[in-house]
C-alpha cells in the first residue's frame, strides 16, 4: 500500500502537479474526484489531516487515534510527509463544532471525524463538503430519519449524496450477535439456576449512538431467535464509562441478588466496571454469574483467559484505523472512494 501510494505521488510530481497528488477517476456519486492540496517545498509534499475524535477519555478511541497517527507515519516517504493534528471533542458537541470549523479555516487537506453526536451529522459534513475537504466519518455512523423524525434502518443520504464522504467501521449488530450467541453456547445457555429462562442486566453505552443500540437490540435477539426466554431486571445508560458501568452492575447485584445470571455490557469499559461490581458482590464469574463486553481490550482479553470474564468481542481498533487512513490517503490522492468500508467484529471466548 505504502509503495502504491508513493508511486502514485511521483507520477503525479513528474507530471507537473502543484500538490503532488494523483489525479483519480471518477466518484459513484458523480463528478471527477479532485486531488487534495498538500504543501510542496523541496521536493516534500506534506498534508495536513485533521482528527477529531469525540473524547480522549475512552479506551477504545485511544487505541484506535494512537493507531491512526502510527499508521500514517509508517505510510511517509523521502517525497511525501502527513502532518497529523488530533484534538478531543470533550464528549462536548459544541466543542467538536468549533474543533471542525478550525480545521477548516486551517486548510485541512482531508478530516477524519468521530462524530460527539451523531444527530449533528448533517451540519458537520455540510460545512466540510463546502469547504471541498475529504471526510472520513469513523466509529460513529450517523443515522438516517424518515419525515417524522425517526430512526430508520437505511444508509445516511449525507454519505450517499457526496462524493467525498464515506464512513468507515463496523456492523454494531454483529458485536450485538456474537455477545448472545457466547451466552447461547454455553453448557447452561446462561440459565445458571435453570428456572427455563435468562435474566439479565443491561449496561448500554450512549444512547444515541447506533452502536448502542444494536448491541443492546441483538445481543438478546440472538438469544430469542435461538428458542431461549429472557427476563430482563433491569436496562440502564453507562455512556461507555466504567464507572457507570460498575455503580450499575453494584445496584443490580444489590437489588436482584442470584436472580441475576448474565450481566452484558455495550463495551469492554462498562464490563470492568461490572467487574469490579461482581467481585463486590462476592460473585464469581463461570460459576454463579456471566459477564459479557465488546471491544477486546488488552486487559478484557486476559480476563476472558483467566475465566474472570465471559467473553467478549473484538472491535478491531487497528483494522478500522487503518482502513480509515488508506481511505484518506485515496482521497488526497483524488481517487474514487466507497460510500462505506465495514470491518468485521471477531468473537473472543476462553
Amino acid at each position: 500500500m505504502k509503495k502504491f501510494f508513493a508511486s502514485l505521488l511521483a507520477v503525479a510530481m513528474l507530471a507537473g502537479c502543484s500538490s503532488g497528488s494523483a489525479s483519480g477517476g471518477e466518484k459513484p456519486s458523480g463528478g471527477e474526484a479532485a486531488p487534495s492540496g498538500g504543501e510542496t517545498s523541496s521536493d516534500v509534499t506534506t498534508y495536513d489531516v485533521g482528527v477529531a475524535i469525540y473524547q480522549f477519555n475512552d479506551n477504545f478511541m485511544t487505541l484506535y487515534r494512537n493507531e491512526i497517527e502510527a499508521y500514517f507515519k509508517t505510510l511517509e516517504t523521502d517525497s511525501v510527509k502527513y502532518n497529523v493534528t488530533i484534538v478531543d471533542g470533550k464528549n462536548d458537541m459544541a466543542e467538536q463544532t468549533n474543533q471542525v470549523n478550525t480545521f477548516i479555516t486551517q486548510g485541512m487537506d482531508v478530516i477524519i471525524l468521530n462524530l460527539v453526536q451523531t444527530s449533528s451529522a448533517d451540519a458537520l459534513i455540510q460545512k466540510v463538503v463546502d469547504a471541498e475537504i475529504p471526510l472520513v466519518l469513523i466509529n460513529r455512523e450517523p443515522l438516517a430519519y424518515d419525515k417524522d423524525g425517526n430512526t430508520i434502518d437505511e444508509a445516511y443520504e449525507g454519505i450517499l449524496n457526496n462524493a467525498a464522504v464515506c464512513y468507515v467501521g463496523a456492523d454494531a449488530r454483529q458485536s450485538g450477535t456474537f455477545q448472545g450467541e457466547i451466552v447461547a453456547e454455553l453448557p447452561d445457555h446462561g440459565d445458571i439456576n435453570g428456572d427455563g429462562k435468562i435474566s439479565y442486566v443491561m449496561i448500554e453505552g450512549d444512547p444515541e449512538n447506533i452502536d448502542a443500540q444494536y448491541r443492546t437490540e441483538f445481543s438478546i435477539k440472538a438469544l430469542t431467535d435461538a428458542g431461549y426466554e429472557v427476563d430482563c431486571l433491569t436496562d440502564q445508560v453507562g455512556n461507555w464509562d466504567q464507572t457507570n458501568g460498575q455503580t450499575i452492575a453494584a445496584n443490580a447485584l444489590s437489588q436482584y441478588g442470584e436472580d441475576v445470571e448474565v450481566i452484558f455490557c455495550n463495551n469492554d469499559a462498562m464490563a470492568l466496571g461490572a467487574a469490579a461490581a461482581i467481585t463486590a458482590a462476592g460473585r464469581t464469574v463461570g460459576e454463579d454469574i456471566y459477564l459479557l463486553g465488546v471491544d477486546a481490550l488488552d486487559e478484557c482479553v486476559e480476563m476472558v483467559n483467566n475465566g474472570t470474564m465471559t467473553g467478549t468481542v473484538l472491535n478491531d481498533a487497528v483494522g478500522q484505523s487503518h482502513t480509515a487512513v488508506d481511505v484518506a490517503v485515496k482521497a488526497l490522492n483524488g481517487e474514487a472512494i466507497d460510500n462505506y468500508y465495514w470491518v468485521d467484529y471477531v468473537k473472543v471466548t476462553k
